[in-house]
């Protein structure tokens, strides 16, 4: 199995390009979405956040208020840091389950959109890792545009996340997504002609068919052993 790694900035078009690997039939994890499940009312992690960060941040219905608390954590980076490592295993494994799932159907190659992906170190699960970018000016233009924030609060929000530029040298492949959206597709056709070449030995024997023909070999194996004993 390929397990490619998607990442970018705020407002950088990263979840355009992820929905451009849906459209062409290549299934992703979105970690926003495993986020989400595992702060619905009643789980884990929703447990371990509102016992740190007070009611306050509950709506009436008692799910957490999602903006409330986006605004808190944008603006103070300790308390980032806390609902990070609060969440953290939470995500890991609702990241692996969801990966398990695909491998179980059989899919060789899968996109795992993870904005923290250097950040959370899970990056190293992954290859090729993407990295989608855009220069400051438009990152920020952009967010605003998209947002209706004020050009303060569109800062700290950039600012609480790892620069695009210093992902851009970690990552194997860099999407320009500065010019226009027909570019934007331009680029990715090359890039899903990349990640959908034929698996590599070791991406093979990580896939459930793999695994099978492993498991076929190695039986096949002992018969044989036991034949020449």
């Amino acid at each position: 199995m390929r397990i490619v790694g998607l990442t970018g900035g705020i407002a950088s078009g990263k979840s355009t390009v992820s929905n451009l690997f849906k459209l062409h039939g290549v299934p992703v994890v979105d970690a926003d979405l495993v986020a989400r499940d595992v702060l619905k009312k009643g789980t884990g992690g929703w447990k371990k956040v509102v016992a740190a960060f007070g009611e306050d941040i509950l709506r009436d219905d008692g799910e957490v208020d999602r903006a409330k608390l986006g605004h808190i954590v944008f603006s103070d980076p300790d308390k980032r840091q806390l609902l990070n490592r609060l969440l953290a295993p939470f995500i890991s494994s609702g990241i692996f389950w969801e990966i398990l799932k695909l491998w179980m159907k059989g899919y060789k190659v899968i996109v795992l959109d993870i904005p923290l992906l250097f950040e959370a170190k899970m990056d190293k699960w992954t290859n090729p890792i993407i990295v989608v970018w855009v220069d400051p000016e438009t990152q920020l233009q952009r967010l605003m545009a998209r947002d209706g924030t004020s050009i303060e609060e569109a800062k700290n929000r950039i600012q609480a996340q790892m620069p695009l530029d210093l992902k851009k040298t970690k990552a194997d492949i860099v999407i320009d997504n500065t010019g226009s959206q027909e570019e934007l597709n331009e680029h990715f056709q090359r890039v899903l002609a990349h990640v959908s070449k034929p698996l590599t030995w070791s991406e093979f024997l990580l896939s459930r068919h793999g695994a099978f023909v492993a498991s076929i070999l190695v039986f096949a194996g002992v018969i044989i052993c036991r034949k020449n004993l």
